[in-house]
């Protein structure tokens, strides 16, 4: 037995439906889709929301409020959570990289630092934006906020 000389057992493969192969073949004519209408039609598909003609629900509905597309969602690190990273994983530092690395934050997160909590660790800390408060409890133990 070589590779070129294996096929199938007998009875296990069917052929497909020779549709559109004229008359003899008896799905000739309309080849099984009826008649006429955009179903009949090559390149027809149904589009998603479609309701058969009827006005689609997402036309019908009133539309409200307002998406604004430049607005920066933050990640928000407060003092208080500063505090617990200082000491669970003993950083003073905190840049981007060592907040991914230790998965507080992801990649492409912005980071905000806000002023919730108690901090007694100096430390210095990047951001992205901080509020007063979280700048303040940062400076008055010594530490430096860098925002960029």
């Amino acid at each position: 037995m070589e590779l070129h000389t294996l096929k199938p057992s007998e009875g296990s493969v069917k052929s497909g439906k020779r549709i559109a192969r004229g008359q003899g073949s008896g799905r000739g004519g309309t080849s099984t889709r009826g008649h006429k209408g955009a179903k009949s039609r090559s390149g027809w598909s149904k589009k998603k929301n479609f309701e058969g003609g009827q006005m689609p629900i997402q036309m019908r509905l009133p539309k409200r409020g307002f998406k604004n597309h430049n607005r920066k969602n933050y990640v928000a690190l407060n003092a208080g959570q500063i505090q617990f990273f200082a000491d669970k994983f003993g950083i003073s530092d905190f840049t981007r990289e060592v907040l991914v690395e230790k998965g507080i934050v992801r990649k492409n997160d912005l980071v905000k630092l806000l002023g919730s909590g108690e901090l007694s660790a100096k430390i210095n800390i990047t951001v992205n934006a901080a509020t007063e408060s979280g700048k303040s409890k940062v400076e008055a133990n010594g530490g430096t906020v860098n925002v960029g």
